[in-house]
């Protein structure tokens, strides 16, 4: 149980909320890491110029009601130096700066997560560049043992030569054959044709 709990946490969650987050959770089921979620919020509104501005209007309005307004409706007093405005804005000062506080550890939390990242994954780049070049070299490497252009050409220049003489030694048995062929037709015809009785003297004439 314990380290299924480990394994939800949240890396970018600030260290002081990691343990009080898993009571939190074994309490109620609930992430009490949504209070630290909302005091950054709340802490990275106090940092931007409409806060300010707000607050400026605020203790502007303060000071004119509690000066410009009827005695009987005025909650603050001018003669004593607007105490409560002090107090007002001391609470406010006391609760930001730790607010400010959270807000910077947890981004601190969120920057070494990303540098972790960040370093895992230039480790992994070198590991694929290293791995990459390796495969160059040994593509260069059996590029090398391959046959050249020149030797592929002189190659297929004797074949054709082989070629050419192969084909004019079928024609000259072809020719040859002919001319035995022929030899042998006429030499039959010789045979075949009926031999010419000598001439003979008419004894009339």
């Amino acid at each position: 149980m314990a380290r299924a709990n480990k394994s939800e946490l949240r890396l970018d969650t600030p260290k002081g909320l990691r343990t009080s987050n898993i009571v939190g959770r074994k309490r109620n089921g609930r992430s009490n890491d949504r209070f630290g979620r909302l005091t950054e919020s709340v802490a990275r509104g106090m940092g931007t110029p409409w806060f300010l501005l707000g607050l400026s209007l605020f203790t502007i309005f303060w000071i004119a009601w509690n000066t410009l307004s009827p005695v009987n409706l005025r909650f603050d007093s001018i003669e004593l130096g607007f105490i409560a405005l002090t107090l007002v804005l001391s609470l406010q000062a006391s609760y930001a700066a730790p607010l400010i506080l959270l807000a910077q550890n947890r981004q601190d939390d969120r920057d070494r997560v990303q540098f972790e990242q960040d370093r895992q994954r230039a480790e992994r780049n070198l590991a694929d560049t290293e791995y990459l070049a390796r495969e160059v070299v040994a593509l260069r490497l059996g590029m090398k043992e391959l046959a050249s252009k020149d030797f592929l050409r002189a190659e297929l220049r004797a074949m054709l030569d082989n070629l050419d003489q192969r084909d004019e030694q079928l024609r000259r048995e072809r020719e040859a054959a002919r001319d035995r062929e022929s030899r042998e037709l006429e030499s039959r015809e010789r045979e075949a044709s009926p031999r010419t009785a000598p001439h003979e003297v008419d004894p009339f004439d």
